[in-house]
């Protein structure tokens, strides 16, 4: 399949979605010409230039480095339609409005190259209806390419034909969707709201009708169907209030107006009171108000029945909470449909229609089982899709039930169950040979498209044969605390190393398994990758640290500090390629680590960082003198190659702080990572290319780098320069004492300790400083009583 390049983009509308679509092809290099209408005032480009402008300061970021916004260039429709030819991709994203983007459609097409693909962000309006007026060459290159908001973060795609779209046009880019911007894609069918937003506004507005049939308040309702339901936190009536009741409600009279027929077609309303929350202008989080609305500290929650507003204290009934904690599904849903408690029923009702709706619909919208349970994973944050979790407790189950309920009339809509829902050899819809697609009469294997290979342990389905990373492969040896193995059908002479400590943590037994793992590979292997499933790792154990106690011997401390420091050293200095690749979170030692690696491979998503400070600590794995080298290179390019401490003054500032830089291209700022260090929008494919990556330098004859024995270290000097702003911070309350004790240590191992500014000295040297820093601080009451609390309750304590 010949691959598809995009030299250059253009989004058309500059609302949320258009932007925040515009800002992450920027993210992924990609150069975007954001499009509105023009503005009245002097620039005709304003409101363009105003949406591009607000980016910065929209949360979660959409842009994962400022300076990206560079990439994104304001345009107006009336000034710049013939910037269009350089477009290879433009994606439609104005209001949904069939009309209005046949006309933006007209008025654009003149101006398109003849290659460009002309794509539609439409949330659920019919591709046959807006290719319509299309002409043949330009409906053959018109698709739906639906994101979900926000698009960076949220992974799905779907991606919709039009009556013309070749099949080989929706590979390209499905296969660009995945590698470029790290996305997963859903091919949709053209039904109204396609897969995820059909299954998932249903299952929003029927939780809506249910909780009212069973007199449940808004905050109950949210405290039953978020996490513990297996959901987003922002449960139903949350969920609402972000995204906008308005624009819930187009959505939801979209699928009313268009599915006239269909068996559930009076649930597609929205309750009465809610739309009397639209009439009085209370449209959710954006308006300040919608369900919930804040007063002062308290949160208060509109009530229905009584037509005003409430403190927001109902919770959860505790029969239904004990329930809901039922390990197995089979026995949560039992007890939840046996149950005569309210929440129970409501939720057991809830569950019923959903397991309805699906199996109903399931020929009409989707093209297997797959799709549907993948788009709700991907595009709603469920952490199992309606099959999947009708799968675990039990098809036949399941089956019975809910056709007993539609018999008995509970059921939303009188429709009988399919007969394959019903077929009694049946124990499910996804397995080894593929997902379930009625209107094939068969299971549908997983796509054979050749970007999915890259992927070594794609995420699967419940019921699908998966692979276990703590099993595949070829084990070389392993502990209780590290496994090294290798994967003979992708490179059987590149070692994996894998931790296999809670949370991927660093105590001593890993330690040491990693240093045999180094001592493996250099004997019999051409190079090294350090991979495990997110997160990297969190650093060193701390139950280990704590455990040593502040009356320790001195001695003893230091020893488990070098033990530490020795393994990092293996890691740089080894004579085979070592080379780190990382998903999700490296913080403290697992930071260090990835950073003392001869290459990192990051997943865009990983956060990187030495976050020591929030125990009361300083990076001695190695970190601290890595930074030091850091300060010293960056300052010998500069302008004035003996201004240490400008170099050092950002660097001592995050470490300080305990922040974690927020993706793979802050890390690389940070100087977690190297500018030429690979950051992968699909972190799926992380191992694969650390396995390249560790080829690729054995195969140029890898040749470990030289200890340096001549850094220049800022010394006392910068030490007392750093320890002034410290000194005022402190005065003004912005830290406290220990605080202050913990950042000047920082600025110690950082400046090479207290010797003359400009001094040499070896790396070594530099690991001595931190190592007796580190171990003053641990041995201090503050910083014990800091790793206690961390580990009692996973947040930093302030004393």
């Amino acid at each position: 399949m010949k691959p598809l390049i995009l030299h250059r983009a253009a989004v058309l509308g500059a609302g949320v979605m258009g932007a925040q679509i515009a800002a992450h092809l920027a993210n992924a290099g990609v150069p975007v010409l954001l499009y509105d209408l023009s503005d009245p005032g002097p620039d005709p480009r304003a409101v363009a230039a105003r949406a591009i402008a607000g980016l910065p300061r929209m949360q979660p970021p959409p842009l994962t480095l400022p300076g990206h916004i560079e990439g994104l260039t304001a345009a107006s429709y009336d000034h710049d339609l013939p910037l269009l030819a350089g477009c290879d991709l433009v994606i439609e994203a104005i209001a949904e409005r069939a009309e209005w983007k046949h006309q933006l459609f007209a008025r654009i097409a003149p101006h398109l190259a003849p290659q460009a693909i002309l794509a539609t962000n439409t949330s659920g309006l019919s591709l046959a209806e807006l290719a319509a007026p299309l002409a043949p060459e330009l409906a053959a290159r018109f698709c739906g390419l639906h994101f979900f908001n926000p698009p960076r973060y949220m992974p799905l795609v779907e991606l919709i034909p039009g009556p013309a779209t070749p099949p080989a046009l929706l590979d390209q880019l499905e296969t660009w969707l995945t590698r470029r911007l790290g996305k997963q894609v859903v091919r949709a069918k053209d039904t109204p709201n396609f897969v995820a937003n059909r299954v998932g506004v249903f299952a929003l507005i029927n939780t809506m009708h249910h909780g009212e049939r069973y007199g449940l308040g808004p905050e109950e309702v949210d405290a039953l169907t978020g996490p513990l339901l297996g959901r987003a936190r922002s449960a139903t009536y949350r969920t609402a209030d972000v995204v906008g009741l308005d624009t819930l409600a187009h959505v939801v009279r979209t699928m009313h107006d268009q599915l006239a027929d269909d068996p559930w077609h009076r649930e597609y309303q929205l309750p009465e009171w809610l739309n009397g929350l639209l009439a009085a202008g209370r449209l959710g989080q954006k308006r300040g108000a919608g369900v919930f609305r804040k007063d002062g500290k308290n949160v208060l929650v509109f009530d229905g029945a009584s037509g005003s507003d409430r403190p927001a204290d109902r919770g959860i009934h505790p029969e239904v909470a004990a329930l809901l904690a039922e390990s197995d599904p089979a026995a949560r849903l039992a007890g939840l449909r046996a149950s005569s408690q309210p929440q129970a029923q409501f939720l057991w009702a809830c569950l019923r229609d959903l397991f309805h709706y699906c199996a109903v619909h399931l020929a009409e919208i989707a093209h297997s089982a797959r799709d549907v349970d993948q788009a709700l994973r991907w595009g709603f944050g469920w952490s199992q899709g309606p099959f999947e979790l009708w799968q675990a407790a039990g098809w036949q189950t399941q089956a019975a039930a809910v056709a007993a309920d539609i018999a008995a009339g509970k059921s939303s809509s009188p429709t009988p169950l399919p007969a394959w829902a019903l077929d009694p050899a049946r124990q499910g819809v996804h397995g080894a040979a593929g997902a379930w697609a009625p209107q094939l009469g068969r299971d549908l294997p997983r796509s054979p498209l050749p970007v999915y290979a890259r992927q070594v342990f794609p995420a699967r389905l419940l019921g699908e044969p998966a692979s276990d990373p703590a099993t595949s492969g070829e084990t070389l040896f392993a502990t209780p605390a590290v496994r090294l193995w290798r994967l003979p059908a992708r490179d059987a002479r590149i070692g994996i190393v894998s931790l296999q400590t809670k949370a991927h943590a660093l105590n001593r037994a890993s330690l040491a398994g990693l240093r045999a793992a180094i001592d493996y590979a250099e004997a019999e292997l051409d190079g090294l990758v350090l991979w495990q499933p997110a997160p990297f790792a969190v650093g060193a154990d701390l139950a280990e640290f704590v455990s040593l106690g502040a009356d320790a011997d001195p001695a003893l401390l230091e020893a488990a500090v070098a033990d530490f420091q020795q393994t990092g050293k293996r890691i740089k200095f080894a004579q085979v390629p070592v080379v780190a690749a990382v998903s999700g979170m490296a913080l403290g030692g697992g930071c260090e680590f990835a950073m003392l690696a001869r290459r990192r491979v990051l997943a865009l998503e990983s956060q990187l960082g030495l976050v020591e400070a929030g125990v009361g600590l300083i990076p001695a794995g190695g970190g601290c003198k890595e930074m030091a080298l850091l300060a010293a290179e960056r300052a010998a390019q500069s302008f004035n190659p003996e201004d240490l401490l400008v170099a050092i003054q950002p660097l001592f500032q995050r470490i300080s702080r305990g922040r974690p830089g927020n993706n793979g291209h802050e890390a690389r700022v940070h100087g977690y990572a190297r500018a030429d260090d690979p950051v992968l929008f699909t972190s799926g494919e992380v191992l694969q290319v650390a396995l390249g990556e560790a080829r690729a330098l054995a195969d140029a004859g890898h040749v470990p780098p030289l200890p340096r024995t001549r850094v220049p270290v800022a010394g006392r000097t910068a030490i007392a320069t750093l320890e002034m702003q410290l000194v005022n911070q402190l005065e003004g309350g912005m830290i406290s004492a220990h605080d202050y004790r913990v950042a000047r240590a920082t600025a110690v191992a950082l400046c090479g300790g207290d010797i003359e500014g400009g001094s040499l000295v070896d790396e070594d040297w530099l690991l001595a400083v931190e190592r007796q820093q580190f171990v003053a601080l641990l041995q201090t009451p503050e910083t014990q009583a800091r790793i206690r609390h961390m580990l009692d309750t996973g947040k930093p304590l302030r004393n």
